[in-house]
């Protein structure tokens, strides 16, 4: 019979392991198509299929983000450019919004071709509806359909990854 210390030791090495897995590292957009939109930092991202091109995000349920989505059906994947890894943390909690400035957290945005707000200084960026919502345990993982692309910044421009800051992400 496994003991609690035993349990608690496994939990720590499944940590560990998963913490060594390679993740991207993202700010996603998302809007309820009225006043509400949003810019949260997202690591699990993966593209689904060649055709139609689908692209998979991981949302936690208790988010804002998961409510935007939820009710707007669509939403933005942008990249960051590595030099600009401290973003990240501006978008760990809800944003706030000036509509009249094209602002959120002080960050220009414009809306993209869903309606999704797509961050500008991103190098790139993909712009989704939503085709499927899949329960994911405390996440639902939100399958888009790709409905616009682009490079706003240099094609080679290095983007950021997870393992370029100290943050981590795993249960």
């Amino acid at each position: 019979m496994e003991t609690d210390e035993q349990r608690e030791e496994y939990d720590k090495l499944r940590r560990r392991v998963l913490w060594t897995m390679p993740y991207g590292l993202y700010v996603v957009g998302s809007t309820d198509h009225h006043a509400e939109r949003n810019f949260m930092t997202l690591n699990w991202a993966t593209q689904m299929s060649f055709e139609p091109k689908l692209l998979g995000i991981g949302v936690e349920k208790q988010s804002l983000t998961h409510r935007l989505i939820t009710q707007g059906r669509a939403f933005s994947l942008c990249t960051v450019a590595r030099e600009d890894r401290a973003i990240v943390r501006k978008f760990t909690k809800p944003v706030e919004v000036d509509l009249t400035a094209m602002t959120l957290n002080g960050f220009p945005f414009h809306d993209g071709t869903s309606g999704a707000p797509i961050l500008d200084q991103a190098p790139g960026f993909l712009d989704c509806t939503v085709r499927q919502d899949v329960d994911a345990g405390n996440h639902t993982f939100f399958i888009g359909e790709i409905v616009d692309a682009g490079f706003q910044a240099d094609e080679a421009t290095p983007v950021l990854r997870m393992e370029d800051t100290r943050m981590n992400y795993g249960g």
